[in-house]
């Protein structure tokens, strides 16, 4: 039976093993591309979908709103970040009249650019359409990034800068994966609004 203590023990211990130096390295490669005006597109499967959803929301809306009383975003430009797991139409379409794997590669294929960032999530790091929409990525000349657990499967030779979560456990990688997430808004967040105007009352 599931041990709560043993459980939760176990993801502090993973928690103190994430690289904070390459969580920062994805967090400039981020801001770079918001600097540049280029987009970020995220992906990948089941709980990492909606992980790639979730991450997407808070680049593209909480970067900006609420921000902090006294602060006027309005002429700061938005962060681009597209989910590739939110369109269930096209992804359906795709995966009847192709394949599964082709789900995120043909939503990428008419913008993904030279200098557009990529963000794969992928527990087992072996996700076929995350692989494939990460080799156009490269192909296209945009930098890639990603998480991933076990022991990085075939995803992390695909990434630029990539974190995987050693562990065997696909529900506490998708924890680590989350927390991580939450640390790189927070990052872009605050350098982002650290652009807006201060504003005075009264």
């Amino acid at each position: 039976m599931l041990s709560f203590e043993g459980y939760l023990n176990e993801v502090k211990g993973l928690l103190s093993q994430v690289p904070l130096d390459r969580l920062e390295r994805i967090c400039d490669i981020l801001y770079g591309a918001f600097e540049n005006h280029r987009s970020v597109y995220v992906f990948g499967n089941g709980g990492s979908a909606a992980l790639a959803s979730h991450l997407a929301c808070d680049l593209g809306k909480g970067t900006h709103a609420p921000c902090p009383p006294g602060l006027d975003m309005r002429s700061i430009p938005r962060v681009k970040v597209f989910s590739l797991t939110d369109n269930v139409p096209m992804i359906t379409a795709w995966a009847n009249d192709s394949a599964y794997e082709d789900i995120f590669v043909e939503q990428m294929d008419n913008f993904i650019e030279k200098g557009d960032v990529a963000f794969g999530i992928s527990g087992s790091g072996n996700s076929a359409n995350v692989l494939k929409a990460l080799r156009l990525a490269r192909e296209r000349g945009a930098t890639t990034v990603g998480f991933t657990g076990y022991q990085g499967g075939k995803m992390k030779d695909l990434l630029d800068c990539g974190i995987v979560v050693p562990s065997n456990s696909m529900q506490q990688i998708e924890d680590l994966h989350l927390v991580m997430t939450h640390l790189v808004f927070l990052n872009i967040r605050d350098r982002v609004q650290a652009l807006g105007v201060k504003t005075s009352k009264g």
